[in-house]
């Protein structure tokens, strides 16, 4: 039976064997103890090295084999097998789901199964209490007006001198062209000061009498 098949990394090499477990989860891990191989080490290589450099170039696939064996073979399954019992003290396995988990920070040890099929009660609480929060504040923030003051037709940039038609920025009281105060300085209510007619700011004459404003 072969465990951790799915989450581990195989860093032997020549000189030895050390393998990477890793937590299903989180992908926490633990490395094993690097453990030195004997084993054929030395008459392997040697053949290896007379495959490749002894004969022609057709012969680096029978270097490749004879490197291989030399970090392969039973030497190889025995260091897997000793990595495999040290790794899973460091792992519990979930008989739910079958995973592999750390248990500092991904086992409900409560519940006797990982926190995919058993999640601790109050970390889920304050996890869901978080997302509320989040959603909540996305609804909210959308429900508040925040460009009731923006000019988004420009009708401000359009304002015009009433005496010479010059354009006026936004908040400007006189005109830089004639020094004519602009429609919003100039007082509301105007009345003609002959006949007390209604004048607006831009007539030159009033409309009742025809005097000159």
């Amino acid at each position: 039976m072969i465990q951790f098949v799915a989450n581990h990394d195989d860093l032997s090499t020549d000189k030895g064997f050390q393998f990477k477990f890793y937590c299903d989860k989180c992908r926490n891990g633990h490395m094993s103890r690097f453990l030195p191989n004997k084993i054929g080490i030395a008459g392997e290589l040697m053949r290896a090295a007379g495959s490749l450099f002894g004969g022609s170039f057709y012969d680096a696939g029978t270097a490749a084999y004879h490197v291989q064996r030399a970090i392969g073979g039973k030497a190889h399954d025995d260091a897997l097998e000793t990595a495999v019992q040290e790794g899973k003290t460091y792992f519990k396995q979930c008989t739910r789901c079958g995973h592999w988990v750390c248990p500092d920070v991904c086992w409900n040890h409560t519940a006797g199964l990982c926190e995919d099929c058993a999640p601790d009660e109050h970390e889920e609480l304050a996890a869901q209490q978080r997302q509320a929060a989040r959603e909540q504040i996305h609804t909210k923030t959308r429900e508040q007006d925040y460009t009731q003051n923006l000019d988004f037709l420009g009708t401000a940039s359009l304002a015009q001198c009433p005496n010479c038609q010059s354009k006026l920025a936004a908040g400007q009281k006189f005109c830089p062209g004639c020094g004519t105060a602009s429609v919003a300085a100039q007082p509301r209510g105007k009345f003609c000061g002959d006949c007390g007619a209604a004048v607006k700011p831009e007539q030159k004459f009033c409309a009742e009498c025809g005097s000159k404003q």
